[in-house]
């Protein structure tokens, strides 16, 4: 690749003390800014315009989805197959048709997990997990064609004015979509890939960034951009949806307040290192979004295991499948995290399998739950056993996951 050499300039946004109880480190000897904002000769240097694609793609997908079971429609399993893998200009906008990006490629797909085989990884389980995503869209199709949801009987089931859709097991494949997406595509690219230091600094990124060798008539060079890439699969999409929402909803509670500040002022000092040529702050800064953002699914996972036994108490039925189905999705989003210093899971695949496994193992699954019985048979978890599994393997109470709003 052709590569033009500049000047190094220097930010342009005034400093600020960050205010992270986990950022203080001594200060560094250059600028660090306030917002994710960075400049290099009048021009801004930030690009995660791919990542916000995809973003748009998984929310018109889930949108897609929510439309069938509102208004009685066939969810087509070749149309969400194709919005799935960016084909036959299936999405709303000519520019999300014409992207040349797509969520499947980005499945199970990091350099540390998939690539490398960290963490257990393999292309076997990237198959699988593609394959399991995509069997949500036949699980859609027929419960949307499939009448009213009841045990073992895919369908609509009526929410208070919502009309959201079941598989025969009671699992909403909306919410395992989206919520298990966050994990295998999102999740994944963040910690596993675009913040892994085999990435950042492999060929001559590391020093190409050193002497500010600039990728190819853009403004950035290579490690800025990977690092961009990152920040843009939590925040690109604006509003504050997936896990910028998902931080926040955890930040609301008392007991895990800093995770938001902790978490975005990482990502910025993290990059006001790289154009510093700072790679030890910079891994500090990876160290502590590994941490943090491993967090937020273990605390929401927990927190829909309490709230669909809560709703399972006073309701008995597939109003609690909602919330159980988003815990589904978080817990299969602790596969994709990463805990410092072993570029491993906090959760194994086989520990979240066995999770996952233990959550649906009644005869008709969610409809046969087991949430409050002490007789429960041997092998198969009450809700609190598998919130307590959870919490406990990152140091909070499920008291504390279900007090979060």
């Amino acid at each position: 690749m052709i590569r033009t050499k500049f000047l190094f300039a220097t930010l342009t946004i005034a400093s600020l003390a960050l205010n992270s109880c986990t950022n203080n480190d001594s200060e560094p000897g250059y600028t660090v800014p306030t917002t994710y904002e960075f400049n290099r000769n009048g021009s801004t240097t930030v690009d995660f315009s791919g990542q916000t694609s995809r973003l748009l793609m998984l929310g018109e997908i889930g949108t897609y989805i929510g439309n069938a079971g509102k208004n009685g429609t066939a969810a087509d399993v070749t149309m969400l197959s194709e919005m799935y893998s960016n084909t036959n200009d299936r999405f709303s906008t000519t520019d999300l048709n014409t992207s040349g990006k797509q969520l499947k490629d980005k499945t199970a797909a990091s350099k540390d997990y998939f690539v490398n085989f960290g963490g257990g990884g393999s292309t076997t389980e990237k198959l699988a997990v593609q394959t399991f995503f995509e069997s949500q869209f036949t699980s859609a199709n027929l419960a949307s064609v499939g009448g009213n949801a009841s045990a073992g009987v895919a369908g609509v089931y009526l929410d208070g004015s919502s009309k959201r859709l079941f598989a025969t097991n009671g699992l909403e494949p909306q919410q395992v979509l989206l919520k298990g997406m966050m994990g295998a595509c999102l999740m994944d690219q963040v910690l596993n890939n675009y913040l892994s230091v085999v990435k950042l600094d492999e060929g001559t990124n590391k020093e190409n960034n050193t002497n500010k060798v600039l990728e190819a008539s853009k403004t950035y060079t290579t490690m800025e951009h990977l690092w961009d890439e990152a920040y843009g699969y939590i925040y690109g999409a604006g509003g504050g949806k997936y896990w910028d929402s998902y931080i926040n909803q955890v930040n609301a509670d008392t007991d895990f307040n800093t995770v938001t500040v902790d978490i975005k002022n990482a990502f910025i000092k993290g990059r006001a290192a790289i154009i510093a040529n700072d790679y030890n702050t910079r891994n500090e800064q990876i160290k502590i979004i590994k941490a943090k953002l491993a967090l937020i699914p273990a605390v929401r996972a927990v927190f829909y295991l309490q709230e669909g036994k809560g709703k399972l108490a006073t309701d008995n039925g597939a109003k609690a499948f909602h919330a159980l189905s988003e815990a589904y999705g978080f817990i299969m989003c602790l596969r994709y995290t990463n805990k410092p210093e072993t570029n491993a899971p906090y959760f194994t695949k086989a520990e979240v399998d066995k999770i996952l496994a233990d959550l649906i193992a009644g005869t008709n699954g969610l409809w046969d739950v087991d949430y409050l019985n002490p007789t429960t048979p041997t092998g198969i978890k009450t809700l609190d056993v598998l919130s307590t599994d959870i919490a406990t393997k990152f140091g909070f109470t499920v008291a504390q996951a279900a007090t979060v709003n």
